[in-house]
């Protein structure tokens, strides 16, 4: 356990070599959602394996209030400080965790030795138009959560819609640094049922893999956003590669 700006939070850490391998989960999902995966990286790589649990997640502590990238980025960089992790990091970044790492790499761009995002929310998707379609498209939801019983979950995922619209038109504007390698990985049915917001989802990661010469994109075939249990080969193999090139 973790202290950061008087909450806790648990990390679980399998120690070895640099570098070290930081795998970090979805909204609403904590450190047991790499089971599939954290194991096979551990033997086939050597490296140090770290997960944890976001704030609201697993046994890490709640904190009030609407949950902002920001903040869980710097319980990630106090996590790694206090277990003396602070360079060589190959960070895996799934759906939501994409802001995460984004902000991030924003502060610590020193850190990141390489990043491997796991269908991640990227900069590029959230356009002014379609973060204004998602915020209309989420308000029933988001109205029924405020009536239904107040539970942890409910809780958590209320915090993560907070301010959900200018958040992301904000997001939109930042950045990923061209000097950290990067792989996507899409998934081939996109976390979107409709054609346009999936023919959007997979442009922006396209479009996120062109911006420098040290990115590609991989696509998980056969594979719904939930890439780390349907294809979780295709996660390790891309996390392998990113090791073997920044070792």
């Amino acid at each position: 356990m973790i202290t950061n700006e008087g909450h806790k939070l648990a990390f679980y850490v399998t120690p070895g070599r640099l570098p070290a391998i930081v795998l970090d989960a979805g909204g609403g999902l904590d450190s047991s959602y790499w089971n599939k995966v954290a194991p096979v990286l551990t033997k086939n790589t050597g490296s140090e394996v770290i997960t944890y649990d976001r704030t609201g997640e697993g046994k890490s502590d709640d904190v009030p209030g609407p949950w902002k990238a920001q903040n869980a980025a710097d319980d990630l960089a106090a996590g790694l400080t206090q277990l003396a992790v602070t360079k060589d990091v190959v960070l895996v970044s799934h759906s939501l965790a994409g802001e995460i790492a984004t902000a991030f790499v924003q502060q610590h761009p020193d850190r990141i030795a390489g990043a491997v995002l796991v269908d991640a929310n990227l900069p590029q998707f959230f356009t002014n138009s379609e973060t204004a379609k998602l915020v209309a498209a989420n308000a029933p939801q988001i109205d029924a959560l405020k009536q239904a019983p107040q539970t942890r979950e409910t809780r958590q995922l209320l915090a993560e819609a907070d301010d959900y619209g200018p958040v992301h038109n904000a997001y939109h504007q930042l950045v990923w640094p061209q000097s950290i390698p990067a792989t996507a990985i899409v998934s081939s049915q996109t976390p979107f049922p409709t054609p346009d917001d999936a023919q959007l989802w997979h442009q922006a990661q396209q479009d996120f893999a062109n911006a420098a010469p040290n990115r590609h994109l991989v696509t998980a075939e056969n594979s719904s956003h939930d890439i780390p249990n349907d294809r979780p080969d295709v996660v390790i193999s891309a996390v392998q590669d990113m090791v073997n090139k920044v070792r």
